[in-house]
């Protein structure tokens, strides 16, 4: 019977320096990190942080790129329901929630599956909700020079419903918009379609 082998791949000054430095935020916290469940959390937080702040090794542009194709479809293309998980650059804690992505080509498509991963690479790094809203627009718009772009992005976070305020129900929408999206019947469609649960 073969024993478990659990294989990662981090980078290991990083997180050498990073765990050394948890170590110590442990100890100014007033915990004993050498007692056994805390023996190895300096190494698993900072291989942790590496995973959650993995965006910054990611290039956006790139990954739409990587997936073009030449295409005469002119309506609205909607990817709804993307997961978002970031940290929030204040405080250090998670938000999450969904992002709502469309855009209307003019000339060229990208594959499906690199929406959402643009949405990750931008998520996965120090954020604010409303500059990773922005990001992942200009992006798109960069990248295919669409007819319009729009994004939509319902968050709760961690900052406000663990510390500070504690509002555990409070939900935090922002929506960026380009070109067509700027009209409102447009806009108005885009809304209605991550809206709507289609049967």
């Amino acid at each position: 019977m073969k024993s478990y082998e659990k294989i990662e791949q981090y980078d290991t000054e990083i997180t050498e320096a990073l765990a050394d430095n948890y170590k110590v935020i442990i100890e100014n916290l007033g915990e004993d990190v050498t007692r056994e469940g805390l023996e190895k959390t300096p190494e698993r937080v900072a291989k942790a942080m590496q995973y959650l702040t993995h965006g910054y090794g990611l290039d956006p542009l790139e990954i739409l790129k990587s997936a073009m194709f030449t295409e005469d479809h002119q309506q609205m293309i909607v990817v709804k329901d993307i997961e978002v998980y970031s940290m929030c650059e204040h405080h250090m804690l998670p938000f999450f929630g969904k992002a709502h992505v469309a855009y209307i080509p003019n000339g060229k498509i990208v594959g499906l599956s690199k929406i959402p991963r643009v949405v990750d690479a931008f998520a996965r790094r120090m954020q604010v909700q409303e500059r990773l809203t922005d990001q992942i627009k200009n992006c798109i718009q960069d990248a295919l020079n669409p007819l319009g772009v729009a994004v939509v992005i319902e968050a709760q976070h961690m900052c406000m419903q663990m510390r500070g305020i504690q509002k555990q129900n409070s939900v935090t929408t922002t929506s960026s918009f380009t070109g067509a999206f700027e009209k409102d019947k447009t806009r108005k469609e885009f809304i209605s379609l991550v809206s709507n649960k289609l049967s």
